[in-house]
């Protein structure tokens, strides 16, 4: 896909949801779905987590707690992703990498690895693979669920989830859908990436606002 204008996402003809709108719509969507896979395109480098006690440790500087925490998170992770394979409906993650990585991202990639050890598949790729689609802005963070329903996902400034735009327009559906894996097919596993470049990184520094 080499035209930026093909993967636009025009709100007029989507659903603003606010936060508690989103969680809600995505419950319902996603315990739906059977049979078909959904996927996650990441983008941002930087975010704020809400109700997550190991982003609190790391937010606060300590590492150690962080990663503690994070492994607690295994028993659940895993109960969770047996679900999702038990209805046909894996879940697949695309995360856009800039290196050097930013202290979110480090973080990050420690959680996304354990999912990955957990059956939650995701690949990584960095980010001159799609910088000839953002010409005049970064792509927007997107989940597709079932082939059904595509999730603008909308952060707020101080880099807080807050909430959604919802798209059900199958032809938008499908070519993000279809970019999304064609993206993940070229990527590098997050276990093997984690591995070889993110481990061995001394703690990084707290986030930042």
């Amino acid at each position: 896909m080499n035209d930026p204008r093909a993967l636009e996402l025009d709100h007029s003809i989507g659903e603003r949801l606010p936060l508690d709108d989103y969680d809600v719509d995505f419950d319902r969507r996603d315990s739906a779905v059977t049979g078909r896979a959904s996927w996650k395109f990441e983008r941002l480098q930087h975010f704020r987590e809400l109700d997550n006690e190991s982003w609190d440790a790391f937010d606060r500087g300590d590492w150690d707690e962080s990663l503690r925490l994070m492994e607690e998170m295994r028993d659940g992770l895993s109960e969770v992703i047996d679900a999702e394979k038990s209805r046909g409906n894996p879940f697949y993650r695309v995360r856009v990498v800039t290196e050097p990585l930013t202290p979110y991202l480090q973080w990050e990639l420690h959680g996304l690895r354990l999912q990955a050890e957990c059956g939650r598949p995701t690949r990584v790729i960095r980010d001159d693979v799609i910088r000839p689609l953002e010409n005049e802005r970064l792509l927007p963070e997107v989940v597709v669920l079932g082939g059904q329903t595509l999730y603008e996902v909308v952060y707020s400034e101080s880099a807080l989830l807050d909430g959604a735009v919802r798209f059900t327009d199958p032809e938008i559906v499908q070519r993000w859908e279809a970019f999304i894996e064609k993206l993940y097919k070229g990527g590098e596993d997050v276990i093997s990436y984690t591995d070889r470049y993110v481990s061995h990184l001394p703690p990084p520094r707290a986030a930042v606002d």
